[in-house]
């Protein structure tokens, strides 16, 4: 494995809190610096899978998460110099408020800790609408909270006119606090649709060449460019692998079927590149257009989005519902997160409709008003399955507004093989549903970081010629 200490410019887009426009502000930023001919490589503090999809769409390279929860620290450190060595710029996207995560008493989990971890300047995005001198002590408390945390200055949204820009930077000024980055008036940056906790989805709005122009243009009258570029290139060298690390490909090559479009496209984008290197090919295809499967694959991961959504086209597209059943039938792996766990069961309850989908777990999904579930979970296998032996753990993400009719567990062999744990609140549950090669549960796991589930779920792909037709 090739180690190294790099001098690699990046930047924190922090907010004070969720809802200052902090995703808004990143795209912009992203979108100008690429008019100017940087390569930039963007990331996302936290699990999540709608921002990264925007990033990608505007950066023009994979958006990668970095969770401080789910992931080991040396792995994201790599994970950094290792996706980012080769741009001009690395830009990560902050998760709600600066030290908001998955504790109330610790960095754990948060914005700021990766900001730690990885020495990243922040760039702190505040509401300043109806706020003059009270800019600075707001930035006081944030900017001496931590020690571990250093702020780059401060991004103004929602300024009232030059004036007031005037006013929030001789404040913070006279306070000898980080300055004022820049200031982008009310209604200055253009709107983006939102569903449930944060963006629609990029396949769902496409962001237009037109719009990230926009956003570039707001981006350039709105903002100090040279500054935040200067401020960037103040981070200190980091030390991590820029390597995958031993290619353990060892036997023949898998393909692995990765469902993915509008319907299906929460991955993690580290996770692909873990399988090339351990000799797994994604095989991508559409279980909205695509009439059949592609040809010869060794398994089936089908990841989470908004099946519901489109719920009467997957119905509809019968050829695709009869191959993943006898794929199913055939003994190979198939995992399923969430959007494709619904996908697997009989069907979805949706906006007072019934819908018929693959009918390999024996219950029905209803889609609810509110949200049912939000936040980190950790599983600990209760028997062997696709990613490890009994009593493996793994860290993850629950996140939806739907729930099972009734629990698929003691009809047709299938049973519960998570131990499920909340990290707050501590709630216990089963969940993980698994029949033969086939597990599917709600909870989104962080695999990549899991080489040993890797390696032992691509042995599985790799053992499936035994099984196959």
């Amino acid at each position: 494995m090739t180690a190294a200490a790099l001098s690699i410019p990046r930047l924190l887009i922090a907010g004070t809190q969720s809802g200052v426009g902090k995703s808004s502000i990143t795209l912009a930023l992203v979108a100008a610096l690429r008019q100017r001919g940087l390569a930039v490589q963007t990331y996302k503090v936290g699990p999540d899978y709608l921002d990264p999809g925007h990033l990608a769409r505007v950066s023009g390279r994979p958006c990668y998460n970095l969770d401080s929860w789910m992931s080991s620290h040396d792995y994201l450190r790599d994970l950094l110099v290792r996706t980012g060595c080769d741009a001009d710029i690395c830009l990560v996207e902050g998760v709600m408020g600066l030290f908001d995560g998955s504790s109330s008493h610790s960095l754990s989990g948060s914005s700021a800790e990766i900001a730690a971890l990885l020495d990243i300047p922040v760039a702190l995005v505040v509401n300043s609408h109806g706020m003059a001198r009270s800019v600075a002590a707001l930035v006081n408390g944030y900017h001496h909270f931590e020690d571990r945390v250093r702020l780059a200055g401060v991004i103004a949204n929602r300024c009232g006119s030059l004036r007031h820009a005037e006013l929030l930077a001789e404040a913070l000024e006279a306070a000898g606090l980080p300055g004022l980055l820049g200031s982008i008036p009310r209604d200055g940056l253009p709107q983006l649709s939102s569903r449930h906790l944060g963006l629609v989805s990029a396949d769902e709005q496409t962001l237009s060449d037109d719009l990230i122009a926009q956003l570039a243009s707001a981006a350039e009258t709105s903002l100090d460019l040279d500054q935040l570029l200067e401020k960037a290139h103040m981070a200190g060298p980091l030390s991590g692998s820029t390597s995958l690390g031993r290619n353990s490909a060892e036997g023949r090559r898998v393909r692995l079927g990765v469902a993915r479009d509008a319907a299906f496209q929460f991955y993690y984008a580290d996770l692909f590149n873990q399988l090339k290197v351990r000799g797994c090919e994604p095989i991508f295809f559409s279980p909205l257009t695509d009439t059949y499967l592609p040809a010869d694959l060794d398994g089936l991961y089908l990841g989470g989005g908004y099946p519901e959504v489109y719920a009467g086209q997957l119905a509809d597209n019968h050829g695709m519902l009869a191959d993943i059943r006898k794929f199913c039938a055939a003994g190979k792996p198939v995992y399923a997160e969430c959007g494709g766990l619904i996908y697997l069961t009989l069907g979805v309850e949706y906006e007072q409709h019934r819908y018929s989908l693959v009918g390999e777990i024996p219950t029905w999904t209803r889609m609810l008003d509110k949200r049912k579930t939000l936040g980190y979970v950790t599983a600990e296998l209760t028997a062997d399955s696709l990613f490890g032996d009994a009593s493996t753990c793994f860290r993850g993400h629950e996140f939806h507004y739907s729930e099972l009719i009734q629990e698929p567990t003691g009809a047709g062999g299938w049973q519960a093989v998570y131990r499920l744990t909340q990290n707050r609140g501590g709630q216990i549950r089963p969940e993980g549903y698994q029949r033969g090669n086939v597990l599917a549960s709600y909870a989104h796991l962080n695999l990549a970081s899991h080489p040993g589930a890797l390696d032992m779920f691509i042995a599985r792909l790799r053992d499936s010629e035994a099984v196959s037709d």
